[in-house]
Formats: C-alpha cells, sequence, structure tokens
C-alpha cells in the first residue's frame, strides 16, 4: 500500500490523496480518492470499507515506513485481522517495483484528469 499525496484536489469531494494497493498475487491494483488531511482513523475506516468488504482481507501489507503505517492503532487493528505488516526500504528485494510503476500512471491520469475538471472519483 502506497500513498500519493501532493496531487491537486479534484472531483466534486476536493480528493487529493491516493491509497494505491497492490494485490501481488494477481497484479491488481485498487485506488481508492481520500483527501491527506484524514486521520489514521479515516483512512483505515475508508480502506475497511471500500477494500475489505468488496474484496479481501489482505495476508500481508507491504508499505514504506511512514507513520500512516506504524502507527500503534493500525498495528493493533491488523493484528487483530490476522494481517502482517511488513515495511520495505528503498530497493529491498521484497518489492518488485510494480506499485512504483503504478504510482507513476497513476499520478499522470488523475493530473490530466484534475487539469480539464472532470470527476474522477468511481473510476
Amino acid at each position: 500500500m502506497y500513498w500519493v499525496t501532493g496531487l491537486l484536489s479534484g472531483g466534486r469531494e476536493n480528493f487529493n490523496s491516493w491509497p494505491i494497493i497492490v494485490d501481488g498475487f494477481n497484479k491488481s491494483e485498487t485506488w481508492l480518492p481520500c483527501h491527506k488531511e484524514d486521520t489514521v482513523m479515516d483512512k483505515d475506516l475508508f480502506f475497511w470499507n471500500n477494500n475489505h468488504i468488496h474484496m479481501w482481507s489482505p495476508k500481508i501489507i507491504i508499505s514504506d515506513r511512514d507513520p500512516k503505517f506504524t502507527s500503534e492503532f493500525r498495528a493493533n487493528l491488523y493484528d487483530m485481522l490476522g494481517t502482517k505488516l511488513a515495511f520495505s526500504k528503498a530497493h529491498h528485494p521484497q518489492t518488485d517495483g510494480l506499485a512504483e510503476r503504478m504510482i507513476q500512471t497513476m499520478e499522470d491520469i488523475i493530473q490530466r484528469f484534475c487539469a480539464y475538471g472532470m470527476e474522477y472519483r468511481g473510476h
């Protein structure tokens, strides 16, 4: 799971941040628009409501060492769900660059949508 921030606000709800969830098994990705200003609790509930219920409960989440992922609340939440949290480092063999490539593509798409004032929620 990676967070892309610093995007132009767009859509009716002025989203400016996107967590990207990459399924390592089938190489699919999920983009969930949200607000950079949202609290960790808001983001966890958003993830739960928009990903877990519709797709799956992850066995492991590999993310960077951002405080959004290392918070005690999140660690406890995922422990209760039976999900292991693994933290990556730059050029670490656990990461294959898939998420990074998807982030580059997503940033390009979202910036173009925002530049033309298009609505991107739900796409």
